[in-house]
């Protein structure tokens, strides 16, 4: 299938290998993608790509933040038989690692691929067979012979270890299924809310961001929001989808393709309730399908933008998302773009008088 431009940019995004503390190259592309909408563009202290759009110069600013990071691994032993002890790096459930590829990224930016091993089930004992593997059993196969056969290919101990799963446009063409939509969705609504404004008045000062290290701990977007001082925060991210067997709607009610979710509840914050209520209020006005959804479990970016120096009100808007913290995820087309006319019509509505009134509501 040949693909539009629209999903050429999800693929370059989701293509790229970037966990926490090495998302250099999800920063390249998404520069690459949002520097044409974008007044000026500057990076943060940890890495943080932090983009401009003025709309009104003394308006007030309104942060968008993606994250650019995704659940990965890090080398942290090379064995004498050439087999690679790692760390994860972010969330993972060892059930979904075993025998999936992963490519590992070289100080020099070479990629080796191996695949996470175990032993097999022939030699392991009954009791062990039906229990999960504990990740500190498991090992990366490079096709080494020897410990000096992997130092020669430029590994070592830090080295980024990312998923390998090639973007795919499903049989139903609204369906896209990648690696890494936690969180190159957010970065890709970030870049589409500046190409929307573009030649758009609003009454504010915009900041599109990929933002680092979210996935150990929400890092990146405490000294982003530092940097920018924004009255008003959207963390956008993915969320969980619901609409698999297995996941009662008393764990997860979303369902793909019906709308973005406004979460007004997670593990690192209460969403804003002036802000939501702003969002629901412009959804209906705009006829835009949206879902409520709470997630105890988890937080976002907006966890570290609402606490950040003297506060600030923020939300969280997810697309749900199956099999999110895998190697491989499936979204709707539909809520991604559900989603970026939200934040849009959302953004115009934030002048200075509105920001203040919704504040303390």
């Amino acid at each position: 299938m040949k693909l539009d431009q629209t999903l050429t940019m999800l693929k370059d995004l989701t293509d790229a290998r970037a966990i926490a503390g090495n998302e250099k190259e999800a920063r390249d592309v998404m520069k690459q993608y949002i520097e044409p909408y974008a007044d000026t563009i500057e990076t943060d202290g940890l890495g943080s790509l932090i983009a401009k759009k003025v709309g009104q110069e003394d308006g007030p600013k309104i942060m968008v933040a993606g994250h650019l990071d995704e659940v990965g691994f890090m080398v942290t032993q090379i064995d004498d038989r050439g087999f690679i002890k790692f760390q994860t790096v972010g969330g993972w459930w060892s059930q979904v690692m075993l025998a999936q590829r992963v490519q590992i990224v070289t100080r020099s930016g070479e990629t080796v691929t191996g695949v996470i091993g175990s032993k097999p089930p022939h030699i392991l004992p009954a009791e062990q067979r039906n229990k999960p593997v504990d990740i500190k059993q498991m090992f990366i196969d490079v096709g080494a012979t020897s410990k000096e056969e992997v130092m020669e290919w430029g590994i070592r101990p830090g080295d980024m270890i990312a998923p390998y799963f090639d973007f795919t446009v499903m049989k139903n063409d609204k369906f896209l299924l990648a690696k890494a939509w936690d969180n190159r969705i957010g970065c890709a609504i970030a870049i589409e809310v500046l190409k929307g404004l573009k030649d758009e008045q609003h009454p504010n000062v915009v900041y599109g961001c990929g933002v680092v290290q979210e996935e150990v701990g929400l890092r990146g977007s405490k000294t982003a929001t530092h940097q920018i001082n924004p009255a008003i925060g959207f963390a956008v991210d993915v969320g969980i989808a619901g609409d698999t067997p297995g996941i009662s709607p008393s764990e997860a009610a979303s369902k793909m393709g019906e709308g973005p979710q406004i979460i007004v509840y997670d593990a690192s914050m209460v969403g804003h309730k002036g802000l939501r209520d702003l969002v629901v209020d412009t959804a209906e006005e705009a006829g835009i399908p949206y879902q409520y959804e709470a997630i105890p479990g988890g937080g976002t970016d907006a966890g570290s933008i609402h606490i950040t120096a003297n506060g600030v009100p923020a939300i969280s808007i997810g697309i749900a998302t199956r099999y999110i913290h895998s190697h491989a995820g499936i979204l709707h087309r539909d809520d991604f773009e559900n989603t970026v006319k939200l934040v849009i019509e959302v953004i115009k509505k934030l002048d200075a008088e509105t920001v203040q009134r919704i504040t303390f509501e």
